[in-house]
């Protein structure tokens, strides 16, 4: 530390009159905040690689030739390994964001306009800070390649996938892995790629003229920054498991980011943006649970091994299917590795636990741990005496709108009923008039003029929804029917794929009834 105290005395001209040290981050840089006579104060920092401190500093000054928002470099050793840079206070977004962390993702207005006043200054730096930029001197390499991508999903297979003793094909996984990679760095892009964007390297500084409700976002801890594609940091940042962002800020803020980096750069099409998107947050996570295996399963450090169930958490959400979930997207480009990451997010150790109901003497149930969690200046919430019983049955019937809508045998009302008479009937053809939804000739009829298809698409969105938050109260019945004019073809090709579907996806009990053909199924819940 002498050594840069000296340095600050050259630069300064003066004894500093205190020196405190400061937390440590993430590396084996050391930190001290030193304040002069006048009481200005600045960061001085201790490196250990010189390479990563050049990188830096490079940056640093490039930056801010450009007039972006980092602490300037005031200066640095001959050596690079000691340097004093602006005090940027300590207030990061991290700290300002606390209160809507800790409201379980229930973030006001205030944090809302940071988080969006950030991921526009994050377009800023990226497009802006790229140009003149000679790449050579970052650190450890100069751009986003396929090797890197490589190396850290491997790290995912190692450290994280493989202590939890799943049983996987590696050469299957080996060649979605290849092809994840090459497509990742499929476009080239002139960006500045951050590489650690998260809320604790955003410094909040708060200009002299401006409203103190809106300081201006500062940049630092940039040093590993490349030549790479934008997506990595949005992935990063928004899809950071302990931020909780809720999926309508998340998309908010996507689309904020994408409107902002309109101002810089020619960018894609809102489709094609989303879908490369998927791809980056797909990596990001496997890369988050590989660090997070190392140091806790290999280091034992609890940080890490506490961090493991909200990123687990983060892939469950990235693998649904339908709005908002990539999961669909995903599967058809890597099967096998999505299908073994939903085997991984099924894994005991990993699964969501819920806390019992704690019975009241009404009738009525509270719980610690559910999905409409009160705000806490709400008091508690209150659920229907039938919440907590467990476990869903679902009952899903084909019939003949000429014979009535079956009759609800649970007393709950009926649940959904679906018309099929809109799409196209196979019915009115002779080839088809003996056979069923059941048989081949008709699958096919219906599948190959594709209106069933449409129609089911909407169906499930609104069953998984459903479904889902009946298994989370733990609700016992839930009824679905469909009906055309027969009870023959298409509302029995209908019951039969929302069964399945059901059954595949969520692995409870389904019982099957086409009424006017007289035959039930069972699809027995999985283990």
């Amino acid at each position: 530390m002498q050594q840069l105290v000296e340095l600050y005395k050259k630069w300064s001209g003066e004894e500093p009159q205190r020196v405190d040290k400061l937390p440590g981050a993430g590396s084996n840089r050391e930190y001290y905040r030193i304040v002069g006579a006048g009481g200005r104060s600045v960061v001085g920092v201790v490196g250990t690689s010189r390479d990563e401190d050049h990188a830096f500093i490079y940056l640093a000054r490039h930056f801010s030739q450009l007039k972006l928002p980092v602490p300037r470099v005031l200066a640095a050793s001959d050596d690079e390994l000691r340097y004093l840079q602006d005090d940027l206070g300590q207030v990061s977004l991290y700290d300002a964001l606390r209160g809507g962390r800790e409201a379980g993702g229930r973030y006001n207005q205030r944090e809302k306009e940071l988080l969006k006043r950030t991921i526009r200054q994050l377009a800023n730096i990226q497009m802006r800070g790229a140009r003149g930029l000679d790449w050579k001197n970052c650190y450890p390499q100069p751009a986003f390649d396929q090797d890197s991508v490589l190396f850290d999903l491997n790290y995912f297979k190692y450290c994280f996938l493989k202590p939890t003793d799943l049983d996987f094909h590696e050469l299957k996984l080996e060649a979605n892995f290849r092809m994840l990679a090459k497509d990742l760095t499929s476009e080239d892009c002139e960006c500045f790629l951050y590489r650690d964007f998260q809320a604790r390297n955003v410094m909040m500084v708060q200009q002299p003229s401006s409203n103190p409700q809106h300081p201006t976002p500062y940049f630092i801890d940039f040093q590993g920054g490349r030549r790479g594609p934008f997506y990595y940091d949005l992935a990063s940042f928004l899809w950071q498991a302990s931020a909780k962002y809720p999926h309508k800020l998340r998309r908010d803020l996507v689309m904020e980011y994408y409107q902002a980096l309109k101002q810089y750069t020619e960018v894609p099409s809102t489709r094609h943006f989303v879908e490369r998107l998927a791809l980056f947050v797909l990596f990001r996570t496997l890369q988050v649970l590989g660090a997070y295996g190392f140091r806790g399963y290999f280091e034992r450090k609890k940080h890490f091994i506490d961090s493991i169930p909200p990123a687990m958490q983060n892939l469950r959400e990235l693998l649904k299917e339908g709005e908002g979930g990539f999961g669909y997207s995903l599967s058809r480009q890597y099967p096998y590795l999505v299908d073994l990451l939903h085997r991984l997010t099924e894994l005991p150790q990993f699964a969501q636990i819920e806390q019992p109901a704690l019975s009241r003497a009404d009738g009525y149930k509270t719980t610690d741990n559910n999905p409409y969690k009160a705000h806490p200046q709400d008091g508690p919430a209150t659920y229907s005496k039938y919440d907590g019983k467990g476990p869903l049955v679902v009952r899903i019937f084909s019939f003949s709108y000429r014979k009535g809508i079956p009759e609800d045998e649970s007393g709950n009302g009926g649940g959904y009923v679906f018309d099929c008479r809109s799409t196209h009937n196979p019915g009115r053809y002779e080839p088809y008039k003996k056979l069923t939804g059941l048989d081949e000739p008709v699958i096919r009829f219906l599948e190959d003029d594709g209106e069933i298809l449409t129609f089911l698409e909407s169906v499930y969105r609104l069953a998984d929804a459903h479904v889902r938050r009946y298994i989370q109260r733990g609700f016992t019945s839930l009824m679905f029917s469909f009906g055309c004019t027969g009870g023959q073809h298409r509302s029995v090709y209908s019951a039969q794929h929302l069964a399945e579907h059901i059954h595949r996806k969520f692995g409870i009990e389904v019982r099957i009834n086409h009424r006017e053909q007289g035959l039930t199924q069972v699809l027995q819940p999985r283990e």
